[in-house]
């Protein structure tokens, strides 16, 4: 039997990828999809993902979404004293793991397994340590669809904030840039792809820039812009 774990749910291609993963392996069942979502913004924290659009991936991948709801600007207290009542309704689930789509960085995975160590859960990592170079390739060659929701300006040009993850963008890539976005380049909202049982329309809005990053919006295509 499959031990039940939650997944840390970006919206993002990295932990879409991770919860494509999982479920080809033997280990873990994912059954809940979780979410840290700005108060101020009604998106999902960092990538600036609509809430309406989280919840149509959550529908697709066929999963419960539990949404955090944290304050902007949020301390890492806040944040902190949000993610372990979640992990307290985990524990009350019969889950202790969860998983996170991390791909090399010692630094925040020492902080997911020393904070999850003091709820008594265990993170795990299906993309650790993998080359991101060749994880994007397989990625978009598996049939995943992905736009660029936020780019860091003092990493990557302003111009690639809404464009569309693939072939084309990953040549465009400067060397300094890691393919995955990891060490924080870029972020993304993932609308298609194997781990949904279909795509999700979406419509490209404003390209914004805001507290020093670049966002760029996206609505479901069934939506009056704005509005979603």
């Amino acid at each position: 039997m499959k031990a039940k774990a939650w997944l840390a749910w970006s919206s993002g291609k990295d932990s879409a990828w991770a919860l494509h993963t999982v479920r080809q392996g033997a280990e873990f069942e994912v059954v809940v999809l979780l979410t840290t979502v700005n108060q101020r913004y009604a998106r999902v924290a960092m990538h600036a993902v609509r809430e309406s659009l989280l919840e149509r991936q959550a529908d697709a991948a066929g999963l419960p979404l539990i949404k955090v709801p944290i304050p902007s600007p949020c301390s890492n207290e806040i944040y902190e004293q949000a993610m372990g009542e979640a992990m307290a309704r985990a524990k009350n689930e019969g889950v202790r793991h969860v998983v996170f789509g991390d791909l090399f960085l010692e630094d925040v995975r020492a902080y997911r397994e020393k904070q999850l160590a003091r709820c008594d859960m265990t993170p795990v990592f299906p993309l650790w340590g993998r080359d991101t170079r060749q994880l994007a390739k397989e990625m978009i060659v598996q049939g995943l669809s992905a736009y660029l929701t936020c780019v860091d300006p003092r990493k990557l040009d302003r111009s690639f904030a809404g464009r569309k993850f693939d072939a084309g963008l990953l040549s465009a890539l400067p060397a300094s840039v890691d393919s995955c976005g990891e060490n924080g380049e870029f972020h993304s909202f993932v609308n298609g792809g194997p781990m949904f049982d279909r795509a999700i329309p979406v419509t490209a809005g404003e390209i914004v820039e805001r507290e020093g990053f670049v966002f760029a919006d996206f609505h479901p295509q069934d939506s009056a812009a704005g509005k979603a």
